[in-house]
């Protein structure tokens, strides 16, 4: 069973009905090789159906986030871009002067994982997580 059949079998699992749209959008994001905007999706869907509008987007991907099937991220101005958690943990370094994203290992998280659930108890969502700051590139100028 591919990736998105598995997302789709477990929403219907949990009682949610998976619509055509539903299931467009599903596919767009869990085949994509990238993180992507609702409006890139909006984007690459409208090649196939003109049937899909923006909410019916957002709601889709926010139904996927709170059920723990995709991840969302700002990635400055704005920009909230969208992956499957088959994307894997991940931190996204993001430049506040040129924009630039760069891909670290989560891995330097799992001390301030542990740290925050020890001291407060709370179970933090650190698998695909930005930090804003200023690249080395941008440092040297």
């Amino acid at each position: 069973m591919s990736h998105c059949e598995t997302i789709v079998a477990e929403l219907r699992s949990r009682g949610y009905r998976i619509t055509p749209q539903r299931e467009l959008i599903i596919q767009a994001i869990a085949h994509s090789p990238r993180h992507l905007t609702a409006e890139e999706i909006s984007l690459q869907l409208q090649e196939y159906t003109q049937a899909i509008n923006i909410a019916t987007i957002y709601r889709t991907l926010d139904l996927l986030w709170q059920e723990g099937f995709a991840c969302r991220n700002d990635l400055s101005e704005g920009k909230i871009v969208y992956a499957t958690v088959q994307h894997g943990p991940h931190i996204h370094l993001v430049c506040r002067k040129c924009n630039q994203v760069i891909d670290a290992d989560s891995v330097a998280l799992n001390s301030l994982n542990h740290e925050l659930q020890d001291q407060y108890g709370f179970d933090p969502d650190l698998d695909h997580f930005s930090i804003f700051g200023v690249c080395s590139e941008c440092q040297d100028k």
